[in-house]
C-alpha cells in the first residue's frame, strides 16, 4: 500500500494538495484538502478493469466555480434547515440563506469550500489522510468554535473508511456527511438507472415542496421507497409516486435506517459486476439520484446529466433541530461527536 502527495493548485494564496491512496489490489482513491473532496475512486469490475466510480473534475478550478458538492464533506449541518434559523438554549441563531429562505449543506461557505490541514497516515492494515479544520464561532451563523477531523482510510479489503469527529467549545449543531456521487458502470459510461439499490429501512421522511422534512415518517411498505429487497433506480423514477415527482423524478429522501453496521445499504451494477456495500453507525442515509444535476459539466470527458450519479449520504436526519421526534444533532459543549461509514467494493 502506498500514498502519493502532490501540489494540485493554489487557492487564496495557499497550496491545494492532492493525495492518492493505493492498496495492494489496485484500488485507488484520490482526495484533495479543498473540501476533503474525493476526486477519483478507481475499483475493478468483474473482468478486472479498474475504472473511476465517482463523479468529479479532472482539474481543481471547476470545484471552486460550479461543483454540485462533488465528493465533498458537508458541514456543519448536512441538508436543509427550515427558515435558516434555529433556537438553542433560548437563543435564536440566524444562519446564512443559500436556498430560497433556507440553509443548505452548511451554507454557501460550508466545510466543502474551505482548505483543510491534511496529513498522510499509514498503519499496518491501511493508508489514509487525516484532514483537520477549525470552524470559528459564528461561521455561517452557528455558535461555537468547532474542531473537526475527517479521516479517509483505504485497506486491502477494498474498503474506503470515513470517520468524522467534531468537538465544540459551545453547544451547537453538527451533522456531517460525505456527498460523493457514485456510478458503478465505470468512467461514467452509463447512467445509474439500472443500478439496483437495497436499503434496510422501513421508514422514510416525507418532504414538503422545499424538500424539507414535514415531520411525518412514512411506512415504506408498498411504495417505491421499500428497498428492503432491492429495486432498480428506474423503477422509482417510473413509479409516478408523488414524493418521487416532487424532487424531480427520483430520490432525494432521508431513509431512517433499521439497523447499523450490517450491510444496511447495497448498490450494484449488474453489467459491470461492481457492488458497493455501505455500513454506518449513523441513523439515516439521504439518497440522491442527481435529479437536479446541472447538465454539460465536463467530468473528465463525460458530460454531466440527470441520473449520472447517486449519493448515499449517511448522516443524522435533516432539519432534526425542528423535529424533536428525530434523533438529536445537538453537540453539547466539550463533547465529541464521531461517526464512521465503511464503503466496501466487491464483485457480484
Amino acid at each position: 500500500m502506498r500514498i502519493r502527495k502532490e501540489t494540485w493548485s493554489r487557492f487564496n494564496g495557499k497550496e491545494v494538495l492532492l493525495f492518492t491512496l493505493t492498496n495492494d489490489r489496485g484500488m485507488e482513491l484520490s482526495a484533495t484538502n479543498y473540501g476533503c473532496i474525493v476526486t477519483d475512486l478507481r475499483v475493478p469490475d468483474r473482468n478486472g478493469n479498474i475504472e473511476n466510480v465517482v463523479l468529479g473534475f479532472g482539474r481543481f478550478e471547476p470545484y471552486v466555480e460550479n461543483a454540485p458538492y462533488f465528493g465533498a464533506v458537508i458541514g456543519r449541518v448536512a441538508g436543509r434547515i427550515r427558515g435558516a434559523s434555529f433556537e438553542l438554549d433560548g437563543i435564536t441563531y440566524q444562519l446564512a440563506k443559500n436556498e430560497h429562505n433556507n440553509h443548505l449543506h452548511g451554507g454557501p461557505n460550508g466545510f466543502h469550500r474551505v482548505l483543510w490541514q491534511a496529513e498522510p497516515v499509514q498503519r499496518d492494515d491501511a493508508v489514509g489522510v487525516v484532514f483537520s479544520y477549525t470552524s470559528p464561532d459564528g461561521e455561517e451563523g452557528y455558535p461555537g468554535t468547532v474542531h473537526v477531523q475527517v479521516e479517509y482510510w483505504l485497506n486491502n479489503d477494498n474498503e474506503w473508511i470515513v470517520t468524522h469527529r467534531a468537538r465544540s467549545d459551545k453547544t451547537t449543531l453538527v451533522n456531517l456527511t460525505n456527498h460523493t456521487y457514485f456510478n458503478l458502470s465505470g468512467n461514467g459510461k452509463r447512467d445509474i438507472l439500472d443500478h439496483t439499490l437495497t436499503i434496510q429501512s422501513s421508514r422514510v421522511l416525507e418532504l414538503n415542496e422545499e424538500l424539507i422534512p414535514t415531520g411525518r415518517v412514512l411506512d415504506v411498505t408498498g411504495t417505491p421507497f421499500d428497498l428492503r429487497q432491492g429495486k432498480t433506480i428506474r423503477e422509482a423514477v417510473e413509479s409516478g409516486h408523488p414524493q418521487i415527482a416532487l424532487v424531480g423524478g427520483g430520490y432525494d429522501h432521508p431513509f431512517w435506517l433499521d439497523r447499523h453496521h450490517d450491510k444496511e445499504i447495497v448498490l450494484s451494477d449488474p453489467e459491470s459486476g461492481r457492488v458497493l456495500t455501505v455500513e454506518t453507525d449513523e441513523v439515516g442515509v439521504v439518497v440522491y439520484t442527481s435529479n437536479q444535476l446541472p447538465e454539460g459539466l465536463d467530468l473528465g470527458g463525460v458530460s454531466s446529466r440527470k441520473y449520472l450519479g447517486i449519493c448515499l449520504e449517511t448522516q443524522g436526519l435533516p432539519d432534526a433541530i425542528h423535529h424533536p421526534q428525530f434523533p438529536s444533532i445537538v453537540l453539547p459543549a466539550g463533547q465529541e461527536r464521531a461517526s464512521t461509514t465503511v464503503y466496501r467494493f466487491g464483485i457480484i
